[in-house]
């Protein structure tokens, strides 16, 4: 097997690390696995209504919750930041990707700033070891990597978007990405290296070394998959061969069947239309449809490779004794990608297949629409199809075995994560950190939802990204698509598809929902 090459090729990411911090009393604090897939749709894993070959992820549903109506900040760094903060991303510093910036600090620095603090600073204070793997970008340049931010213990790609194969034939020539082994840079081998793989196996040893340790530990991992390049490895190419042969409009249908009998949709939800700039499956050339069905197939496999990684983490913690008190998290940075427009990005354009080293291609709008079923529109979007992501929890010493398998439709937001975390831990969050004030939490604490089962309320949760702005209180949610785009209104008890603008039926509802986004606008920063 690939991991296996991978393992006699890179022993040091696996062994170069510290151990655990030691403590004089048995761990009764849980330990914390959260994981963070990238530009992966609503629907495309099993337990949530995808024909991808997900049997770990599913597992993990059978074993813990769903939440339906967890959303993240549409966009890679955004999120992030949120996710290790829970500040608003222009609270961090972080309100556009992470890229060393020439101007002066401000809600889109581009790197973490110093009146947050992360989730590692917080849990390392507190006691834990703490360990991350896999995609940062949040701080291309020292001092804003992981080990700057609270992080034990670092492998992976500082970076965003990259070749799984080789990171020196990036999608330009002139750019090179950066990995890094804990503080220091990391150059892969040319040969038998595959992004998911390593990540996977530096987290899996992370995960043995904490057969021995007393500590409880915090491990985010943080795959780049499926985020393009379309790049997967042969033997796992080859389990979708034919599958999408049936199209993006047949596949749509299916996963909307299929939410609804998992109950992640009700019966009366009704499919949004097909995205407007997407053609058609029946009227495409036939050529076309080939090229795009092995796309496509490209997409799953890294999904599936993905979650192979997974299980390997699951069956570790399972070996370690350490699975009935961990809490495992797994969720996405925001919904599938239509980068590329319709049929996708080619910056290579040399007539080879997607899958391999060679090719730099993405999959496009058109399957970019199947991936976030039942929703509209996409990453960078603030439609549901960009913000909503899936939410798996499993933590079997906090949640009773007759919950195994719930379905909750419980609102909740990527900067519910830090309270929560600390919550579970015993962590106190602190006002100051290192000689500076730090903002206060701006997320809800969701342990007593994972706890018990109940759905709680939710203060508002506001958005400003690329000009889109968008606002959610209770069932209903105001969003405009531009600076002078006028605002809509969607009822999302009854509309979550939104469909049906009703903005012009309940005109004091807007306008008391913009109030509320402009005054959070000025209060974080937004001009």
């Amino acid at each position: 097997m690939r991991w296996i090459v991978l393992l006699a090729v890179l022993p040091g990411i696996l062994w170069i690390y510290g151990d655990a911090p030691a403590k004089s009393k048995p761990q009764t604090r849980p330990n914390i696995l959260l994981i963070m897939a990238d530009d992966m749709g609503f629907s495309d894993i099993g337990c949530f209504g995808g024909e991808i070959h997900t049997p770990n992820l599913d597992k993990l549903s059978r074993e813990g919750i769903r939440f339906t109506r967890f959303y993240n900040n549409a966009w890679c760094s955004p999120t992030r930041a949120s996710l290790l903060t829970g500040l608003y991303p222009q609270q961090a510093g972080m309100a556009g990707l992470a890229w060393p910036k020439t101007g002066p600090p401000g809600p889109d620095q581009g790197y973490l700033n110093d009146r947050c603090v992360t989730l590692a600073e917080v849990l390392k204070e507190a006691g834990y070891y703490t360990a991350m793997a896999g995609k940062w970008h949040l701080g291309e340049h020292r001092p804003n990597w992981p080990t700057d931010r609270g992080f034990d213990n670092y492998f992976g790609l500082i970076s965003g978007a990259v070749n799984y194969f080789d990171i020196t034939q990036d999608k330009t020539p002139s750019t090179v990405r950066t990995m890094a082994l804990d503080s220091q840079r990391y150059y892969p081998p040319k040969k038998g290296f595959y992004m998911t793989d390593a990540i996977t196996g530096y987290a899996d040893k992370i995960l043995e070394r904490q057969k021995t340790t007393v500590a409880p530990f915090f491990l985010y991992v943080a795959y780049t998959a499926p985020h393009w390049p379309l790049h997967a490895l042969p033997e796992d190419i080859a389990r979708y061969a034919g599958r999408y042969e049936s199209g993006w409009d047949s596949l749509r249908l299916q996963r909307y069947r299929r939410l609804q009998q998992l109950g992640i949709i009700s019966p009366a939800t009704t499919l949004s239309p097909r995205d407007s700039g997407v053609t058609a499956w029946a009227q495409l050339p036939a050529k076309t449809r080939k090229e795009m069905a092995h796309k496509m197939a490209v997409y799953a496999a890294q999904v599936d490779r993905m979650d192979q990684g997974i299980g390997r983490m699951l069956d570790q913690l399972e070996r370690s004794g350490k699975a009935g008190n961990t809490i495992v998290i797994f969720l996405s940075d925001n919904g599938g990608c239509a980068e590329g427009g319709p049929q996708g990005l080619d910056n290579r354009k040399n007539g080879i297949t997607p899958g391999s080293v060679d090719s730099y291609m993405s999959y496009g709008q058109s399957w970019a629409n199947a991936s976030n079923t039942p929703f509209r529109h996409f990453k960078k979007n603030l439609l549901e199809g960009g913000i909503s992501t899936p939410l798996i929890v499993r933590w079997p010493a906090g949640i009773q075995p007759q919950r195994y398998g719930q379905i909750i439709e419980q609102a909740g937001h990527v900067t519910d994560m830090m309270p929560t975390l600390c919550a579970a831990a015993g962590a106190r969050y602190p006002t100051r950190y290192k000689g500076h004030s730090v903002l206060p939490m701006e997320g809800r604490n969701l342990l007593p939802v994972i706890e018990t089962g109940k759905v709680q309320s939710h203060p508002p949760v506001f958005w400003s990204l690329n000009d889109e702005k968008a606002i959610i209180t209770g069932k209903y949610k105001l969003t405009a698509a531009g600076k002078n785009a006028p605002w809509e209104l969607y009822n999302l008890e009854k509309d979550r598809m939104e469909n049906d603008n009703c903005a012009a039926t309940f005109p004091l509802q807007v306008k008391d929902m913009q109030q509320q986004w402009e005054t959070w606008a000025k209060r974080v920063g937004i001009r």
